[in-house]
């Protein structure tokens, strides 16, 4: 299980190598992903609190990126975190994620990327329920639901 002390670490000293690595030109990205999307995934956007398709939907399944379909979060760890995105306390692999010190906006965060295809999803925060306590806070914009492999 990871922590926040592993994140930091990752942030810090380096990410965990992905299983693949899918690279594409922006003309690529912009031709795949919805503009809403694009702005998301590839320029670090946000959607607005309580906007996002997936918030509140609590069906079993298992979340993907929505760029390259790497697997990132099983519907099992979602939680409601009150904040108005989907919230998650770990990943499905620990290599599915990549972490990044994030300065902007004047605040320190971390901000997880899809470690497969760079992908902006959002950020992680050491304020999520026991065990872990980590929050993964991600755009809907940034994941499909994949119910085809409910548990």
């Amino acid at each position: 299980m990871l922590t926040w002390k592993n994140i930091i670490s990752f942030a810090t000293t380096g990410n965990p190598e992905p299983d693949k690595r899918v690279e594409k030109s922006e003309e690529e990205w912009k031709a795949q992903l919805t503009p809403e999307q694009y702005r998301v995934m590839r320029k670090k956007g946000t959607e607005v609190a309580h906007t996002g398709a997936l918030c509140t939907s609590y069906e079993a399944g298992q979340y993907n990126c929505a760029g390259c379909d790497t697997p990132l979060f099983d519907s099992t760890i979602k939680f409601e975190s009150g904040t108005g995105w989907p919230s998650f306390t770990q990943p499905i692999k620990e290599n599915a994620i990549k972490y990044i010190k994030d300065s902007s906006f004047g605040m320190v965060r971390v901000e997880v990327l899809c470690n497969t295809c760079d992908s902006h999803l959002g950020h992680i925060f050491p304020d999520g329920p026991e065990p872990s306590g980590l929050r993964y806070c991600v755009n809907s914009e940034s994941m499909v639901l994949d119910t085809s492999v409910a548990k």
